[in-house]
């Protein structure tokens, strides 16, 4: 019973936000109350929301001092010589773009942080995106891809719970995966090249004035007003169109970040105190990585001395807090209302049936094949379940059944990692939903773009760890 109305909630709430008959927020708290009730738990249903909250609280602090920190930075200028840096990179080709798009975020993945990962990734590149007339739901479908595939790496988390669920090296479950990693960053850069390029063809349907009428043939308008030959693109090819693209009104009016979050003229540019904000930015970025103190406590100093620095009159301080505040209750209370479906998932005993169900569907036959059928039950169970519920909970259970057939603990854990591409994209993953909250993209629309693609991402993961020898079967 338990686990059928668990997955059944679980679908129910997919359905509805993908469907778009509720929005997200409304759908993690009404859905899970809703199915919290049929399981008998009655007036308990409070007590075990309130246990989850306490637990994403820590959490929550993080995401709203995080997103006030970055958002002060971003008014302040410090990220615009790095926008200046992209744009000159990738141009004004969506395909580049995008492409950029998801190199910018390998790189600053890195950290281990998808809260940071993203917060930075959407202030470099949404303004351009913004001026190109691109869909922000491909910014966050490739981010969330290629973050949630380098996940993977040691100090991310999945593998170090994995390691120490199953007493082994961290090290020894990620080295061996490395090459499947790369194949799978190889066909993340794929998508994204054919979803720039789908967007490329999108705007020359929308803007036949600038590309001309017809996709194959016809004449192209230059961004100067004249006519190339037919079949032909103007003096520069695409790039010359696309730049005509990206300019205001009539195509006269070269582009600017003006009406962006990095218009040049804001009034809130701090020149002055660049420096120290890129050296703050830096520190919080290192005791970050050191670990030697709690992620919201270092974000709350962090944004009490760059308010202090950056703007010494109370007045500025308080208009600056306002001006975040709409992002910071978006994504704080998409992390409070996740406590509600992981509130009743875990206070009712769901998350529990549904794991032990999982593992006894699987018959002694394909006891061999554990460590692939690991990486098969770790898609779906890392997408409905948080990972320490995952790996501290199924995975070692998993891995026993696995030993009697001779399969080691090291391949085990080395499979159970490969589901992380689609775990990234969970609502119960805080990342994701302060990713989509910054682009002002619906949930919904998210997970039409990227699910199917991250489940790809996986199981190309796992085939090719598999066929290199990383995971081992029969």
């Amino acid at each position: 019973m338990l686990v059928a109305l668990g997955f059944l909630m679980v679908a129910t709430f997919m359905a509805l936000i993908m469907t778009k008959r509720m929005t997200p927020l409304l759908a993690l708290i009404l859905v899970p109350t809703i199915f919290g009730i049929f399981t008998g738990a009655g007036f308990g249903l409070g007590d075990m929301i309130m246990d989850a909250i306490k637990d994403m609280s820590g959490t929550a602090a993080l995401l709203m001092f995080a997103i006030m920190y970055f958002g002060i930075m971003i008014d302040v200028g410090l990220f615009d010589r790095l926008v200046a840096g992209i744009q000159k990179l990738v141009g004004n080709d969506p395909a580049k773009v995008v492409l950029g798009t998801s190199l910018l975020t390998a790189v600053i993945s890195l950290d281990g942080d998808g809260s940071t990962t993203f917060i930075v990734v959407t202030a470099a590149l949404l303004p351009i995106y913004q001026r190109l007339g691109m869909s922000p739901v491909v910014l966050t479908c490739v981010a969330g891809l290629t973050n949630g595939t380098l996940n993977i790496v040691p100090w991310g988390g999945p593998t170090a719970r994995a390691a120490a669920a199953l007493h082994v090296d961290a090290a020894d479950v990620f080295v061996p995966m490395l090459p499947s990693l790369g194949i799978a960053l190889v066909v993340i850069g794929l998508f994204a090249w054919q979803l720039g390029v789908s967007e490329r063809r999108r705007l020359q349907r929308e803007r036949p004035e600038l590309w001309g009428t017809e996709m194959g043939g016809g004449n192209i308008t230059s961004p100067s007003g004249g006519k190339s030959p037919a079949g032909t693109a103007p003096s520069g090819g695409h790039l010359a169109v696309l730049e005509a693209v990206a300019r205001k009104g009539d195509g006269s009016e070269p582009a600017t970040m003006d009406g962006t979050v990095l218009d040049p003229n804001r009034e809130t540019l701090r020149p002055k105190t660049f420096y120290f904000n890129l050296v703050l930015t830096v520190a919080i970025m290192v005791l970050l990585v050191v670990d030697v103190l709690p992620l919201s406590y270092l974000f709350m100093v962090g944004t009490a001395i760059a308010l202090v620095v950056n703007f010494p009159k109370v007045s500025d301080q308080v208009k600056m807090i306002a001006g975040h505040s709409s992002e910071i209750i978006a994504v704080v209370s998409m992390v409070l209302g996740a406590a509600v479906l992981t509130g009743v998932l875990s206070g009712t005993g769901m998350v529990d049936a549904m794991s032990q169900w999982l593992v006894a569907i699987i018959p002694d036959s394909l006891g061999p094949y554990m460590a692939v059928i690991t990486g098969l039950i770790s898609i779906p169970a890392t997408f409905l379940m948080s990972n320490d519920a995952f790996y501290f909970g199924i995975l070692p259970v998993l891995t026993e059944a696995g030993a009697h057939f001779g399969v080691p603990a090291v391949d085990m854990a080395r499979a159970s990692i490969t589901g992380q591409p689609v775990h990234m994209q969970s609502p119960l993953v805080p990342a994701i939903l302060l990713l989509v909250s910054l682009s002002r993209v619906d949930l919904g629309d998210h997970h039409k773009k990227v699910l199917w693609r991250a489940l790809v991402v996986a199981l190309v993961m796992l085939v090719s760890g598999v066929l290199l020898g990383a995971i081992h079967m029969g």
